[in-house]
């Protein structure tokens, strides 16, 4: 029986290659951005070369409600993967960030995520069935000065994954929180980040790298999935030194 997947911020980086992965397993696929011509052109590309059903859904996820919205329009479906994975970041000193920016962050990367992950995990609790993934980041481990809100949300997103997932231990449900590093992702571009110490001539992992990786945990359950052995040691480095240590050298880092 195949497995429909309801994808998150489709149309590009990470959540692209999640879409292509799903459907290299013979997955369905309800993807969901911001960007009606991405999405067609990878509904295309992946129905000719896959055999899925792919459904696009162009949405503004930061908008109020817009998660009840798109479960209402998908209530028909039985959608056995979750992934969260749209979310954007900023960088600058939070007295000049701009905050209509900032809030649009909040709503994508806390609200709308979370209100998914409820509607659809409670049909996951009935039917005793379900994977759900939130994309968090290797930021979600420290306060990030120059990304402030970011890091924030980011926190969140782990924070509650982990424990949701505890929630549902005996439900047939599990939460994974992704946390991937700096990726070739286009986040860096997004966030006007290309020139800082964590993006400038670095060799990054690719976005499919991460999906691979990503896709593959949340099948396995896994509830922290941190990609690359370089990053799992920097997330859990804070542990063992002291939290002023962990802010500066994350200001060092960030740039």
């Amino acid at each position: 029986m195949k497995n429909t997947a309801l994808i998150t911020g489709a149309s590009n980086g990470i959540g692209l290659e999640l879409a292509r992965v799903h459907a290299s397993k013979g997955g369905d696929l309800i993807i969901v951005a911001r960007s009606k011509d991405k999405l067609d052109a990878l509904k295309s590309e992946i129905e000719v070369q896959y055999k899925v059903e792919v459904i696009c859904i162009e949405k503004d996820l930061s908008l109020p409600n817009a998660a009840q919205d798109i479960y209402n329009e998908t209530k028909n479906i039985q959608v056995d993967y979750l992934i969260n994975n749209a979310g954007f970041g900023d960088h600058g000193f939070f007295t000049d960030t701009n905050w209509n920016k900032e809030h649009q962050m909040i709503e994508l990367n806390i609200t709308a995520l979370t209100q998914f992950t409820k509607l659809y995990l409670q049909d996951m609790v009935k039917r005793g069935s379900g994977r759900i993934m939130n994309v968090a980041s290797t930021a979600s481990f420290q306060p990030g000065p120059t990304m402030a809100v970011y890091c924030a949300t980011k926190a969140y997103v782990l924070s509650f994954s982990e424990a949701v997932n505890n929630e549902v231990s005996d439900k047939g449900v599990t939460i994974t929180a992704l946390c991937p590093g700096a990726t070739q992702s286009g986040f860096d571009v997004a966030a006007s980040m290309e020139n800082s110490n964590l993006f400038k001539n670095k060799n990054l992992p690719t976005s499919k790298d991460v999906a691979v990786y990503g896709y593959a945990s949340m099948i396995k359950g896994k509830a922290v999935a941190i990609h690359k052995l370089s990053n799992y040691i920097m997330a859990n480095s804070g542990r063992f030194v002291p939290r002023s240590w962990v802010v500066k050298i994350a200001r060092m880092i960030m740039g």
